[in-house]
């Protein structure tokens, strides 16, 4: 079975897939990030934004994995 990429096009210059995945996952990460300082998400790590670096790099595989 083959997967079909759609471009997003804007402005008439196509898009890949993968850079959209990559505004989606900030956006996600962005929403999330709130939550995360709620429940104390930096205090389990020594190196915080590391550990966010961690969580968007995570989303994003799993909407490239996904989608």
């Amino acid at each position: 079975m083959t997967h079909t990429y759609r471009e997003l096009i804007l402005g008439g210059v196509l898009v890949a897939p993968i850079v959209s995945y990559a505004v989606v996952a900030l956006m996600l990460f962005l929403l999330l990030r709130p939550l995360l300082h709620f429940v104390g998400f930096s205090n389990f790590f020594s190196n915080p934004s590391l550990a966010e670096l961690s969580v968007y790099v995570t989303l994003f595989g799993l909407l490239t994995l996904l989608f």
